[in-house]
């Protein structure tokens, strides 16, 4: 099995090799990361905004469907809240900055439950994202960093970050086509 260390490597090289046989300059680690953020940012916050405040707490298992095991998943707005909630502490871990004090577990501070406060904290997850996105560099993006029990480069937690986040934008667009409302990022796909 090929180890995620020799995968970074050969991502990072092959980034910076199309950018010289494009006749470019090569590009930085943090401008290509940086475009798959905006994106993932871009898409759940505007999911994020199109849902009703009414429809925070909806969750598939209020509608009962035959067969289905909806059972105990998280609300539209406790999606957001875990997900922010992961963001602050993986894009923190990178950063080497301290976390919020009234995070308690991974769904977030107890105390945060209108639309306006969750989408103020959903925020401020991509805002600590931005951080260690521009501090990430070519230089320092395989440096090991303990995260959950575990030792990764910066750049692991990166891409873990991206993909739990549009792992978690998949969730609320179809917890908004339950709710009979078209996911934004998805209006100009037809």
């Amino acid at each position: 099995m090929i180890s995620s260390k020799i995968i970074t490597t050969l991502f990072i090289c092959c980034l910076a090799f199309s950018s010289i046989c494009d006749g470019q300059q090569a590009i930085s680690i943090t401008s290509a990361i940086e475009r798959l953020f905006n994106k993932i940012e871009s898409d759940i916050l505007t999911s994020a905004e199109a849902m009703p405040e009414s429809n925070f707490n909806f969750s598939p298992e209020s509608l009962l469907i035959k067969n289905s095991d909806f059972n105990g998943v998280r609300t539209f707005g406790g999606q957001i809240m875990h997900l922010a909630t992961d963001n602050i502490l993986i894009w923190s871990a990178i950063t080497g900055d301290p976390v919020r004090s009234d995070i308690e577990d991974v769904n977030g501070p107890k105390n945060i439950h209108s639309k306006k406060d969750i989408l103020e904290y959903l925020k401020s997850s991509f805002a600590i994202g931005r951080k260690a996105i521009s501090a990430l560099t070519t230089q320092n993006a395989m440096n090991l960093i303990e995260f959950r029990g575990r030792n990764l480069p910066k750049l692991d937690l990166a891409f873990y970050a991206l993909t739990h986040a549009n792992e978690h934008y998949g969730q609320m667009a179809l917890y908004l086509r339950m709710c009979g409302i078209v996911p934004p990022p998805t209006i100009n796909e037809r």
